[in-house]
């Protein structure tokens, strides 16, 4: 056998040329280390490792192949010479799939499992940990959406027709609000994706009305609702609150549930019940939740380990409602959980089966073009496509993103110049600075009105102080700096740096250190204790009762709540963050940043998302116009298995499940006992 010593060497040139993570490097050594290794092997367990660092779960041997520098973005001459180093590699997806087969640290799927490190299903290589929780995503959602529960059908098409106008899908059209409606009514699981506007949590809302009708004993039904950030949370209860408000007094004698029972909503990592220094949660298929139905806002961003964990813990008879728009950026760690679940949503792949039981439980007709049979997960995901809300220019430019033409999309920025539509071509960032300071073509004010604010701090009367930081927080709300990338002039922490400086240059803000009244940050790490999450929002503001002190002050439902600065966990400036971390917020006024050159990271979903955080105007700055292009026309791609996990399962005819039954959640436990957790 060849020895990986040259191999090896390779690894920590790519290291030091930020070509390779060193978690790759460390992860090819320790499996290594396990003995009988070949370097092929070797490299590609270096390759698999720094996929995952990007977001992929898996590694297609094909690609390994035809595109290895396409998929990771390294020169072919240092490509080859990895390859020499191990001594050449196989020279087809067949011939690694016999060599890793081969090998003793990898398990092929089917075969006796020892326990090893790497998994090796079909041309797709895994660590483990991705493998099982992909198979514990498949098994529960194709599991869940295939079990029917027992409903009466005529009864869903009288409250159906109580909660929905008559014509409200429009001239023509279907109501694809009532027909998500009925979906999710007849199974334990549905999804609902749409862009902006298409109004996901008011159909929700009359979901749970229509649940709570049809519940034997509504007055005991308990709900979850959950997301994937603290704001983000928020905004869902605040959602179904005011849909559930405005369902009052028209549902008649409808047992609708109040918002005071629903509870407060949650972030995934409290209501996991997330523990220190651990993967591990609360709750489990062990230790269930104690809910009847969980709805998941912002599904895009649930990333695939968390997904497998939710569902995991969710009790067998529980109602699985996932939210999310399919075309936002996925999460920042492995997986594309809602992109492969609505991978076929836009052509609706609906059996004739799920035609005639919408048409009997809501009135619907299914568009003929969307009958033409798909796998059991079609029949339980439902896209809505009219938006309510992104009619005019905003939602014109975020279609073009969205479909991917560049042309249209510089003609409608140019097109709609002015008040809701703005393109500024910034060869420097004095532009930006104005922009961030003053607004720009009647979009109000950008972070002027906040400023403004932060000098009219009341004296001596708690009340008053309490609802002047409520004002200052909300007018902060109202406009945000959304950069592509986090580094240099033109990311997140030259920006924040660049606006800092300018307005203590003009007075506004009065820098003496790293706290100062008027800082806003970010908290980038969730803490249980002081009940903040991951992207939650506040801003320095003098103590009441101790004036030379500060306190940080973040929304907490129609109040505040002041921390001190000491107790808090990590923090960041936040005048501008990525548009990874404003995922799940809404703004009056939106400016996206690009940097001067593309890369990898900006892409269309990214585009996409940072208009659609846009509620009434959107600016995009740009140092090069021609980025704006490329990332339109460059879309993410991330290697997961899911998708064929989801196609090949063996899967049951639908079947009718006791209603209320109590049993333990649905859980996926890989052949053997060992398993992995490397990194």
């Amino acid at each position: 056998m060849i020895d990986s010593t040259a191999l090896f060497g390779q690894f920590e040139t790519f290291v030091a040329e930020g070509l390779l993570q060193r978690l790759g490097c460390a992860f090819a050594r320790f499996i290594d280390t396990l003995g009988r290794t070949p370097p092929p092997v070797t490299l590609a367990c270096a390759v698999l490792s720094e996929l995952e660092t990007r977001g992929h779960s898996c590694l297609f041997l094909s690609d390994l192949v035809t595109s290895p520098c396409a998929l990771l973005g390294w020169p072919p001459e240092q490509w080859q010479g990895l390859c020499d180093a191990a001594g050449g590699v196989p020279d087809s997806a067949a011939a690694w799939q016999l060599a890793l087969a081969a090998c003793d640290h990898v398990w092929v799927t089917g075969s006796a499992d020892r326990g090893q490190p790497l998994v090796l299903e079909g041309e797709r290589l895994y660590l483990r940990r991705y493998w099982r929780n992909e198979t514990l995503v498949a098994t529960a959602v194709a599991g869940r959406a295939a079990r029917r529960r027992d409903i009466d059908v005529q009864a869903v098409r009288t409250w159906l027709d109580r909660l929905f106008d008559a014509g409200a899908g429009g001239e023509g059209d279907p109501d694809w609000q009532k027909m998500a409606c009925a979906i999710a009514a007849r199974s334990h699981l549905a999804i609902i994706t749409g862009g902006p506007g298409t109004g996901k949590t008011y159909t929700v809302a009359r979901l749970l009305a229509l649940l709570y009708a049809l519940a034997d004993k509504p007055e005991a039904m308990r709900v979850a609702l959950t997301a994937p950030t603290g704001k983000a949370a928020t905004r869902l209860k605040q959602s179904i609150d005011a849909a559930l408000a405005d369902l009052d007094g028209k549902a008649g004698d409808m047992p609708l549930p109040l918002p005071a029972g629903i509870g407060a909503a949650s972030t995934l990592h409290s209501l996991l019940g997330a523990r220190p220094d651990t993967r591990a949660f609360r709750h489990h298929a062990g230790n269930p939740l104690d809910i009847d139905v969980l709805i998941v806002d912002e599904a895009s961003m649930v990333h695939l380990e968390m997904m497998a964990a939710l569902l995991d813990a969710v009790p067998a008879h529980a109602v699985v409602i996932l939210l999310g728009d399919k075309d936002q950026l996925a999460s920042v760690e492995a997986g594309a959980v809602l992109g492969d679940l609505c991978a076929e949503a836009e052509h609706g792949n609906y059996l004739q089966e799920t035609a005639d039981y919408i048409a009997a439980a809501c009135g619907e007709r299914l568009p003929a073009a969307m009958v033409r049979g798909g796998d059991i997960l079609s029949q339980q995901t439902v896209m809505l496509r009219k938006s309510r809300r992104f009619g005019g220019p905003v939602g014109v430019l975020a279609t073009a993103i969205n479909r991917g033409d560049a042309i249209e999309s510089s003609a409608c920025l140019r097109r709609a110049e002015g008040r809701v539509l703005s393109w500024i071509d910034a060869a420097r960032q004095t532009d930006l600075l104005q922009l961030a300071l003053e607004g720009r073509a009647g979009a109000e004010g950008g972070y002027h009105a906040y400023l403004h604010l932060l000098k009219r701090e009341p004296r001596g009367d708690r009340e008053a102080h309490a609802a002047w930081a409520h004002e200052v927080l909300k007018a902060f709300e109202g406009f945000r700096l959304l950069c592509a990338v986090r580094e240099g002039e033109w990311g997140v922490n030259g920006i924040n740096e660049a606006v800092e400086k300018h307005f203590d240059a003009k007075g506004l803000i009065r820098r003496r250190g790293e706290w100062y009244v008027g800082r806003p940050v970010m908290i980038t790490r969730n803490d249980g204790a002081l009940g903040l999450s991951n992207g939650d929002i506040g801003i320095a503001l003098p103590d009441p009762d101790r004036p030379e002190a500060l306190r940080v002050y973040l929304l907490d439902g129609k109040g505040v709540a002041g921390v001190l600065p000491s107790r808090l966990p990590q923090v960041e400036t936040a005048y501008a963050t990525t548009v990874h971390k404003a995922q799940g917020s809404e703004f009056a006024h939106a400016v996206m940043v690009l940097p001067p050159e593309a890369g990898p990271v900006v892409t269309r979903e990214l585009v996409y998302t940072g208009i659609t955080r846009a509620k009434q105007h959107f600016t995009l700055v740009s140092p090069n116009a021609a980025v704006l292009d490329g990332a339109v026309g460059r879309q993410t791609r991330r290697m997961t298995g899911l998708r064929m996990m989801l196609k090949t399962q063996a899967l049951p005819a639908p079947v009718t499940a006791a209603p209320r039954k109590r049993s333990r959640a649905l859980r996926v436990s890989p052949p053997g006992q060992g398993e992995f957790d490397f990194g």
